[in-house]
């Protein structure tokens, strides 16, 4: 789980604007932070069916809203891609 500090940091992060909170990127990125925390409770904690089905459905949405980034602006897709080290 994001704590508060760690959650304001990436929106800090990713932002486009000065209140930006829900943009694609921000999105992605808090996705991505918690989809980083649940893979490392989930290599101490092998047996965690829980946990691990929880972490498809973060992998889904975190999908959709890269979809849909990339129909709507690569160039934003491609940045957000590289920043968070997500393919490759």
């Amino acid at each position: 789980m994001l704590t508060t500090a760690a959650k304001a940091e990436i929106i800090k992060t990713y932002q486009r604007g000065k209140n930006d909170t829900g943009s694609s990127e921000v999105q992605i990125a808090l996705l991505t932070g918690r989809i980083n925390n649940l893979t490392a409770h989930l290599k101490n904690n092998k047996n965690d069916v829980h946990t691990r089905h929880g972490l498809m459905k973060l992998v889904s949405q975190r999908r959709k809203l890269l979809r849909y980034l990339r129909s709507q602006d690569m160039q934003r897709y491609t940045n957000i891609i590289k920043e968070l080290d997500i393919r490759g």
